[in-house]
């Protein structure tokens, strides 16, 4: 970090103390919360960035002491100093990879299964048991938005909400296609089988970003909600879904205990869905100024996971990968994660 980029920082978390401290700073709650998130994060970076200077100004000291008594208790002092120094490097470097625009924000999850009818379906539930039981480890919530069960096994969609700091920012590097390789229990055969899911990751907003959608730009359907959710499920036509004709993007949402709810809910799923769009057009655009090739999403998968006839999980960007596979699927992705977001900043 320059000293420029930490003066900037500060001069930031200075403004957003005067904001903070005016008499109608809480006139609006919602951008009130969003304004003390993003000083916040900006303060934990400071802060770590600052500690690290003061145990790395404390090691060079002591390293110089030790060159001229050399010393054996301000060796091992040194060293402990060393390994802590390490410690604090790791959590700022992870502090200052989800310090960009939205990493603090919840995340939206989508699954769909490729072609392949029932294995493919239950690729994608595995995949979905798998967030979920990293998103559990994380401590973060769950709210299933949307959900279609397969139609003997699996799923063949699911929309879900993960909310939690800095949610978005250690997913969004797990969007894009996922593939299986493994000896299928759905083939009485034995017969090994590949399977493709895609997984769509967007930042959850709320309020805090003006997009406008205009009434009649909206196709808005009722049905009654399946899947699990909940005693008011199966109940009324309280599911609902909202088309949005420029551009096709459908939203749902049936975890509701209304129609009210889930409207509400599944209108800010659209509003992320568009945003997200309007991201991914100037990053297109970006790529092609500077000559980049962005490859076809469910034509090259981002990760293999193969389980016979050998056991690996294979990240194709990062080329970070792992033998066990099993603890994989149970949701320890840490190491696939930190690979990713070292990956951009490389």
């Amino acid at each position: 970090m320059s000293l420029f980029d930490l003066e900037t920082k500060n001069e930031q978390i200075e403004k957003y103390d005067r904001l903070s401290a005016e008499d109608s700073f809480w006139n609006d709650q919602k951008k009130a919360q969003q304004i003390l998130r993003t000083r916040n994060a900006l303060k934990e970076v400071v802060d770590g960035y600052n500690s690290l200077v003061e145990t790395f100004e404390s090691l060079e000291e002591n390293v110089e002491e030790l060159s001229q008594l050399m010393d054996e208790e301000l060796l091992m002092l040194i060293e402990e100093e060393y390994l802590e120094g390490q410690k604090r490097f790791e959590s700022f470097e992870i502090q200052v990879l989800l310090s960009h625009e939205y990493d603090q924000n919840n995340a939206i999850l989508e699954l769909h299964p490729g072609a392949g009818g029932t294995e493919s379906c239950d690729w994608a539930n595995m995949l979905y048991r798998m967030y979920t039981r990293y998103a559990e480890k994380r401590g973060y919530k769950i709210s299933v938005l949307d959900y279609l069960p397969g139609d003997v096994a699996g799923i063949k969609s699911v929309t879900f909400l993960v909310e939690g700091d800095k949610a978005y920012g250690y997913l969004k590097g797990e969007k894009g296609v996922h593939r299986l390789v493994r000896i299928s229990p759905f083939d009485s055969g034995a017969r090994r089988h590949t399977s493709f899911a895609s997984l769509d990751v967007m930042p959850q907003f709320n309020d805090e970003i003006e997009i406008d959608i205009k009434p009649e730009d909206l196709i808005f359907e009722t049905k009654r909600a399946s899947g699990a959710g909940g005693q008011h499920i199966n109940k009324t036509d309280s599911a609902v879904r909202l088309v949005h004709k420029p551009t096709g993007i459908v939203a749902t949402c049936q975890n509701g205990r209304s129609q009210h709810e889930n409207r509400e809910e599944a209108l800010r799923v659209l509003k992320s869905r568009l945003y997200q769009l309007e991201i991914e057009e100037q990053e297109k655009k970006m790529a092609q100024i500077k000559g980049e090739q962005l490859a076809n999403e469910w034509g090259s998968q981002i990760r293999n996971y193969v389980m016979h006839p050998y056991s690996m999980v294979k990240d194709v960007r990062t080329s970070y990968e792992t033998s066990q596979v099993q603890d994989v699927l149970d949701g320890n992705l840490d190491e696939f994660i930190f690979a990713y977001l070292k990956s951009k900043i490389k």
